[in-house]
């Protein structure tokens, strides 16, 4: 059995994400079987590129309610970039376009004044202390490639920001969910380390 199942709809950085967890010893599957994915002990949703098209290859793909009721059932999840979007309720990229709806929000464009999209290695300050943060410094540079960022209804799911013109949720965490606006892939030891920070913790809290 896998211990962490990638959600296969298309996105571009989904081979990275897989080599990436492959590092960390752990055996992932590439899959868009909604069986599969509900039967995972852990979930991945990468995602890069823009929202109207990351929704509609969710929806071709079969996956918009499994996401929904993988969440529902609360198991570890981890969305990356655009797989963080995804969650709000809405963005307005390209005008408005609905969203997951499971993270209350909406995907705003960065402010003008900076060059967008942003993209490079940024800062990343832990505003809470959680598990997926386990032997990684505060202030760690992650590298970030996004014109939009999450505006949560909750700021209490934030648990570390960065800022490029604004201050903005670089990571949120609820429950099993744990989401990223930058790219743990792309991000050398540390995001390797946050991989293997969300297996670990996966393994803790998924029955057996």
């Amino acid at each position: 059995m896998s211990d962490v199942v990638v959600i296969d709809y298309g996105a571009g950085n989904l081979r990275s994400v897989v080599r990436a967890l492959a590092q960390n010893g752990a055996n992932a599957t590439v899959s868009r079987d909604p069986e599969v994915v509900l039967g995972a002990p852990a979930v991945v949703l990468p995602g890069v590129g823009a929202a109207a098209d990351t929704m509609r290859n969710l929806r071709e793909a079969g996956m918009v309610d499994v996401v929904r009721e993988y969440l529902r059932r609360d198991r570890p999840f981890l969305g990356v970039c655009m797989g963080l979007q995804a969650l709000l309720t809405m963005s307005l990229e390209g005008g408005e376009h609905p969203c997951l709806d499971l993270l209350p929000g909406v995907a705003r464009r960065l402010p003008s004044g900076q060059k967008v999209p942003h993209m490079g290695w940024n800062e990343v300050w832990q505003r809470r202390e959680h598990a997926v943060f386990a032997g990684i410094p505060d202030g760690s540079h992650f590298y970030f490639v996004h014109s939009y960022y999450a505006d949560l209804a909750d700021p209490a799911v934030i648990i570390a920001e960065a800022e490029y013109g604004l201050r903005f949720a670089a990571m949120v965490a609820r429950g099993g969910l744990v989401a990223t606006q930058f790219h743990p892939e792309k991000s050398g030891a540390v995001g390797l380390r946050l991989y293997a920070n969300f297996l670990a913790l996966a393994r803790v809290t998924t029955p057996a």
